[in-house]
This record gives structure tokens, sequence and C-alpha cells, in this order.
């Protein structure tokens, strides 16, 4: 099966946001990468990161553009945790009414923010660098990515809430028919509210 169609992905929402250096150090790990894909190339252009597609393919020309995920590096402040006795209240009558100030420092997120063509771009190795995305989403401790895709013939529902997988299911609704639709409009030429 050529990658070009192993799969497809028709809908995506993602809001996942993580350390930078997690998404680094997940990709140096040797992760297990799906069908298709040698390799994942990371890239970062001012604040915007990219992981493109290195094809298994060799007969792909390296002027082919392959998928790519795209994220924004933003900056957060995280704080340690607050010590316990922090939490039990105010003390009266000590002298130490100052509080101590959390320790924190900025760190780098990548979010990977927005729909399938902001998030997952162009079409070769598309469904692969989605299997990567959802990947990435299990190693997130915030946000969320949902997404209707097709594999095999079968339409699979993703949704990964909190890197933690949920149930998801596909709704499918009859939309409606051609004649209905050339129906439904205004019919102008037999309009009593308009005068000749």
């Amino acid at each position: 099966m050529s990658a070009e169609n192993s799969g497809q992905v028709f809908r995506l929402h993602s809001t996942l946001e993580l350390p930078l250096e997690d998404v680094r150090e997940f990709l140096s790990n040797d992760p297990e990468l799906p069908d298709g894909i040698e390799s994942v190339d990371i890239t970062r252009r001012n604040n915007t990161l990219i992981l493109k597609a290195i094809s298994a393919d060799k007969s792909v020309s390296k002027y082919t553009p392959t998928a790519q995920l795209k994220a924004s590096v933003v900056e957060n402040r995280v704080y340690e945790e607050e010590p316990d006795d922090q939490h039990r209240g105010p003390r009266w009558g000590d002298e130490e009414e100052e509080e101590e100030e959390i320790p924190s420092e900025l760190v780098e997120f990548a979010a990977f923010k927005g729909d399938r063509e902001t998030v997952l771009q162009n079409s070769l190795l598309q469904y692969e660098m989605f299997l990567v995305l959802c990947a990435i989403a299990r190693e997130a401790e915030k946000g969320t990515l949902t997404a209707i895709t097709a594999h095999d013939g079968d339409l699979d529902a993703t949704r990964i809430v909190d890197g933690e997988d949920r149930p998801a299911s596909i709704e499918v609704v009859e939309g409606r028919s051609e004649g209905q639709a050339a129906n439904s409009g205004v019919n102008w030429r037999d309009n009593k509210f308009i005068s000749d």
C-alpha cells in the first residue's frame, strides 16, 4: 500500500500544549514510528516548531512535500509545587507574616493548536503523521486532540484528553438531497412579496 492512500484525516482539532523539551525528548528516544516514516525532522523557525516526516520510500523526491506537524512556541511561567504547610491558613501570633514567593521559571511550550490545515499539513504521509501527533498527545498533560480518520476502509474517531485516550464515536447524519437543496431557496419568480 502506498504512503499516499494508507489512510486519510478528515477532521482534526487540537488544543495540545506540552513543554518543548518533552517534544524533543520524545523524538530523540527513537519512538516507534508508523510504517512509511523513516524519521521525523524537527526544525524551529522563530516561534514556530515544524516536525516533518522523512519518507522511508527512497523513490519519493526530496522536493516532494511530506506531511508536517506545526506548533507555536510560547513561553509560560511554571510554578513549583507549594509546600504543604503553606496550605494551613493564617497562623496567628507569628511574626513572619510575609508570604514566601513560590519559585517559578519560564518554560517554552509547543502549542499544537487549531484545525487540520493549521496543525497537520501536506498530504503525503498525512495519516502517519497524524499517528505521530496522537503519540505526542499521549505525552501531553494538557489539551485535547479530536479527529475523524479513515484507515483500511473504516472510519475512526479519536479523542485524547490530557494525555489519556477517551471514548469517541462518529455520528452520521443524513444530509439534504440535491432535490431538497435546490428547493430550499427562495423562489424569486413566484414571490407574493415582490411586485412586478
